[in-house]
């Protein structure tokens, strides 16, 4: 009986990708304004356009 009340708690196992997403999302959206990262993204995709000859 105690091992059931324990284990209703959370199955094992692993999160739903959307669910893992939705977590990281604000956090990733804040070391981005925090960081200046937009500013790297676009820097990155420019050069690579300028290498592939766009």
């Amino acid at each position: 009986m105690a091992y059931t009340a324990l284990r209703t708690t959370r199955p094992s196992g692993r999160r739903h990708p959307l669910v893992a997403t939705a977590m990281v999302l604000p956090l990733a959206a804040l070391l981005v304004v925090v960081f200046g990262g937009w500013e790297a993204v676009v820097t990155q995709a420019s050069s690579v356009g300028v290498m592939l000859g766009r």
